[in-house]
């Protein structure tokens, strides 16, 4: 996996959920809290998430083969929409289905040191892990506001870290506030509340996941940045005197599929086409290169073809 892929955010992330996952547990053994027992899986979910991913971009790596001509980078976009299934389904329904039956059947939270102890130490664990994934997007992040990088990124790794640890953080303090008023009241209720609202949050936040993952699976056209570089790339003026129309299309995170139609002069020869064909190849590559596949259809311009004006005398029909 490429470093825009996030491997270092993903690490870090798989790390501390491992950490935090086996302390809840434990603290859900000593103390009987619903909300450790959901923050757990959450953590537990999220651990096999990270693992998807990591799977997900060393199987995106293969070699193109002659019945994937393209290559596999989509795998990335795939374990990324799996992801969000798992987050869906093993974080978000099953707290909800916790904090239901605590919400029924309350009881009071025993050894409170223990969760109140495993939380304070989950967040500080988060936090380092979320500060990784922030510092890892903000290298490709640039001028966009967090939620227009997590709508536009092409490498689905990054937004899914930071959506994953952003809601782990806000979970934690829902659990925590859970345990802090089921304690300071006395009744359970709280306690299985604050499940409810981590469940109904991941599903939230799953919901978001899935919708970006689908639209990348789908295939999604280049940026604008990229798309206007590719346009002013193409054409020089001189072999290559106008752009007709291009289509652009995302094989993968740093995979870029580019078909133009492409005008040129009508008494230029075949060699002379060829060789213009080639220039803008390089000029495209060049501008932006994940360029990988390009494919330049050469055509004699017509105003009247592209006002949609021309009769069949004037396109040869």
């Amino acid at each position: 996996m490429s470093a825009s892929g996030g491997t270092k955010a993903i690490v870090a992330a798989l790390a501390a959920n491992l950490a935090i996952a086996a302390a809840k547990f434990v603290a859900f053994l000593f103390s009987g809290s619903s909300s450790m027992l959901a923050e757990a899986v959450h953590s537990l979910a999220d651990s096999g998430n990270q693992g998807l991913l990591l799977l997900g971009g060393k199987r995106a790596q293969r070699e193109a083969t002659p019945q994937h001509p393209f290559g596999y980078g989509r795998e990335r976009y795939i374990y990324a929409f799996l992801v969000s299934i798992v987050l869906f389904s093993v974080g978000g329904m099953f707290a909800i289905y916790e904090g239901y039956e605590k919400i029924k059947h309350p009881h009071p939270i025993e050894a409170w040191y223990w969760p109140v102890g495993v939380l304070v130490f989950a967040i500080i664990a988060e936090s380092f892990s979320f500060r990784t994934a922030i510092k890892e997007s903000n290298e490709l992040r640039g001028n966009l506001s967090w939620k227009e990088f997590v709508r536009r990124a092409k490498a689905p790794e990054l937004p899914v870290v930071l959506l994953e640890d952003f809601g782990a953080l806000v979970g934690l303090v829902l659990a925590l506030g859970g345990v802090g008023l089921a304690l300071g009241t006395g009744n359970g209720v709280w306690d299985g509340i604050g499940t409810v609202c981590i469940g109904v949050l991941l599903v939230l936040i799953a919901i978001v996941l899935a919708a970006e993952t689908k639209s990348l699976l789908l295939g999604e056209a280049a940026g604008i940045e990229d798309v206007k570089k590719i346009e002013e790339a193409i054409v020089d003026g001189d072999t290559v005197t106008r752009l007709i129309h291009m289509r652009t299309l995302h094989l993968g995170p740093e995979e870029l599929l580019v078909a133009a139609k492409i005008a040129v002069a009508h008494d230029d020869t075949a060699a002379e086409v060829a060789r213009a064909i080639d220039a803008a190849e390089e000029r495209i590559r060049a501008a932006v290169p994940i360029a990988r596949v390009i494919y330049l259809e050469p055509d004699i311009y017509s105003e009247k073809r592209a006002a949609g004006t021309a009769t069949p005398a004037d396109t040869g029909a």
